[in-house]
């Protein structure tokens, strides 16, 4: 990695920080304000459904406290021990945030079904309905900011946050409607919306932490970051294709990768290396991925019989439907070798779908030494 690469990320890395913790810090006195408000709403109205929105606000009010406590621990300074940095620890402040809205799903479900067996009469005031009201406008436009704040830098624990504040405001519009209808009708339907609330917040909790879960074990690369990579390696003249990138992720914009690329066979150690130097900066300075490790494909230019090869493999290996694609070919025809990379489907059994090739190919070349990779389709 290039000093320049080290200072870019320093700076991202220190405005992202700021940018989590100034957004957390309005979340949670937003949160504060707002549970005192419901608190004193739902115990004079002795309305549990209010109550319970309280507590998912409070809840709320600790997520951001969690957030704050992930984004600092994970903005450390790499060392000796990690030296790829504490990023990853943010993915742990947000299933920790996926839990506390689990709790309070579950808790708040366990009160309302409670209050169906035992069911207590609402009390409502117009200062209560206003109160709600404005409630439900405040965490609309929280939602909205916090959101709109985690997604510019790429946080997944402010974006659960501020997407959790716009279902609330979805929730607290439940709360408002009973309360109507309570006050029309005289129907109480607190401990129901109640129910509805806590499966709600549940489901909420459960999503958030799955998609923190595929954070953490790893899940397949977004297809157009992968189209975005090889469009800008393959705008090197001298780049005749790009494959096997796979990206390792070290936290929100900590990305690193490696690709192998393929390169004609007249090209020089010298010019390899000026090559793959200039794909490292533009991609770091167009993406923010740092490819750590850059692979060469060697591609026969000058050697008719060897393209007469390349042609009758590749249709050969792309009869079998589990052959996703065939790259990095090489013949050489003096010294009677071939190689070539195959990406194998999932579906497929790899080992037979190997037998199958390297049984077929040298039927075709009995007189050659074949070697062939079988790649996993990790994003082509």
């Amino acid at each position: 990695m290039t000093k320049e690469q080290n200072t870019d990320i320093d700076v991202l890395v220190e405005n992202r920080e700021k940018t989590i913790v100034r957004t957390s810090i309005t979340g949670i006195v937003t949160n504060l304000l707002l549970v005192g408000f419901k608190a004193f709403v739902g115990l004079v109205s002795n309305s549990i459904a209010v109550i319970l929105d309280a507590v998912n606000n409070l809840s709320d009010a600790l997520s951001s406290v969690v957030t704050i406590i992930g984004a600092k621990l994970g903005a450390k300074q790499p060392d000796k021990k990690h030296p790829l940095g504490y990023g990853r620890i943010e993915y742990l402040s947000s299933m920790t945030v996926a839990a506390l809205v689990l709790y309070a799903g579950i808790t708040s479900l366990v009160e309302s079904v409670k209050k169906i067996i035992t069911p207590e009469e609402a009390d409502y005031s117009a200062v209560s309905i206003v109160i709600i009201s404005v409630a439900i406008v405040v965490k609309l436009i929280l939602g909205m900011y916090v959101k709109r704040q985690g997604k510019k830098v790429n946080s997944g624990a402010l974006t659960a946050s501020g997407s959790d504040a716009l279902f609330d405001a979805v929730l607290s519009s439940s709360v408002l409607a009973s309360a109507v209808i309570f006050l029309i009708w005289g129907i109480s339907l607190e401990a129901y919306v109640g129910v509805i609330i806590s499966i709600f917040i549940i489901k909420a909790g459960f999503e958030m932490m799955i998609e923190t879960l595929n954070d953490i074990i790893g899940k397949r690369e977004d297809a157009e970051t992968i189209k975005e990579l090889k469009s800008i390696i393959c705008e090197e003249e001298s780049v005749l294709g790009a494959y096997d990138i796979t990206l390792f992720n070290y936290g929100p914009n900590k990305n690193y990768g490696s690709v192998h690329v393929e390169l004609p066979d007249t090209m020089n150690v010298d010019d390899v290396d000026r090559v793959t130097r200039k794909i490292q900066t533009d991609v770091f300075h167009k993406t923010g991925v740092i490819l750590t490790g850059i692979g060469v494909y060697s591609y026969n230019t000058s050697d008719d019989e060897a393209s007469q090869i390349r042609n009758a493999v590749q249709k050969a290996v792309m009869e079998h439907e589990w052959a996703l694609q065939m790259h990095g070919f090489y013949a050489d025809t003096d010294k009677k070798t071939i190689r070539f990379d195959v990406v194998i489907s999932f579906d497929a059994d790899r080992k037979e779908a190997m037998q199958t090739l390297y049984d077929e190919i040298g039927a075709m070349y009995p007189g050659y030494e074949i070697l062939i990779i079988a790649d996993v389709d990790v994003a082509d």
